[in-house]
This record gives structure tokens, C-alpha cells and sequence, in this order.
């Protein structure tokens, strides 16, 4: 009797444990992110070498990434840069008011 259950308790487990084995692997694929990209586009570039050297390579194709993309700035941005010069050495309301009729104008 026990080695009965055995065989089809054995059998039910065996039979399920491929359900329960495909489900999570579908729904665990996460997609890449931007710094998980540029690491490994850093990485690729820098294999073979080794220790203090490859931090260094690394740290520096890193630095580069983030450097060109925060030195491009929006229409927005460029907007304000142009009139903040314009309105350079005013003060208070004087420089809210030039500033807010400058980017309405803009």
C-alpha cells in the first residue's frame, strides 16, 4: 500500500514539475536597461584587459556615455540659456517679468 502511494504521489510530482518549471521563465525576462547597456558596450570594448586597467578603460568609456548625452540640450533649454543672457543683471519681479515675455516671444 505505502509503495503504491509512493509511486503515485512520484508520478504527480514528476508529471506537474514541468508546468511549474516553464512558468516563471516567461515571465522573468526583464528588458535591458540604459545603464546596463552601456555597461556592457564599455565592456565589450575594454576585454582583455586586466585589473586597474580595465576599471580605468571602464570608468572613462562610462564617463564619456554620460558626458554626450547630458552636454545635448532641448529647444527648451536652449530657449532659456538665450534669454537668461539677455536678461542678465536684472533683478526680482523686473527679471521674471523680461524672462516670461522673452520665452512667450521666443
Amino acid at each position: 500500500m505505502k509503495s503504491r502511494f509512493f509511486a503515485v504521489t512520484l508520478l504527480a510530482i514528476l508529471g506537474a514539475a514541468p508546468v511549474f518549471a516553464a512558468t516563471p521563465a516567461a515571465t522573468t525576462a526583464k528588458p535591458i536597461s540604459a545603464q546596463q547597456q552601456r555597461m556592457s558596450t564599455c565592456a565589450a570594448a575594454n576585454k582583455g584587459k586586466k585589473g586597474a586597467e580595465y576599471k580605468a578603460a571602464q570608468s572613462a568609456c562610462l564617463k564619456a556615455d554620460s558626458a554626450a548625452a547630458s552636454k545635448a540640450r532641448t529647444p527648451q533649454q536652449e530657449r532659456m540659456a538665450k534669454c537668461a543672457a539677455q536678461n542678465k543683471g536684472r533683478k526680482g519681479e523686473d527679471y521674471k517679468a523680461a524672462q516670461s515675455a522673452c520665452l512667450k516671444g521666443a
